[in-house]
């Protein structure tokens, strides 16, 4: 199971919309919208190193809810 798989489904359980997708420079990007309180557990889980492949660092930005999404999906 890779990183951006396991980000989803981590995110689907939380019931948050978004992505998670590959940067060219070689990060993930994961945007996730949905109750603050499950956008939180979804970083705490990303934070704990018990994530498939090697994560470095997490880096946390919040913005206005765009309510466009649907879904969750790897990118």
């Amino acid at each position: 199971m890779g990183f951006r798989w396991w980000a989803r489904a981590r995110a689907l359980e939380l019931g948050l919309v978004g992505w998670a997708s590959n940067l060219a420079d070689g990060r993930v990007e994961v945007v996730a919208e949905g109750p603050r309180e499950s956008c939180e557990k979804l970083l705490s889980l990303l934070r704990t190193g018990d994530t498939p492949g090697h994560v470095e660092g997490v880096v946390e930005r919040w913005s206005d809810a765009k309510r466009g999404i649907a879904g969750f999906v790897e990118r």
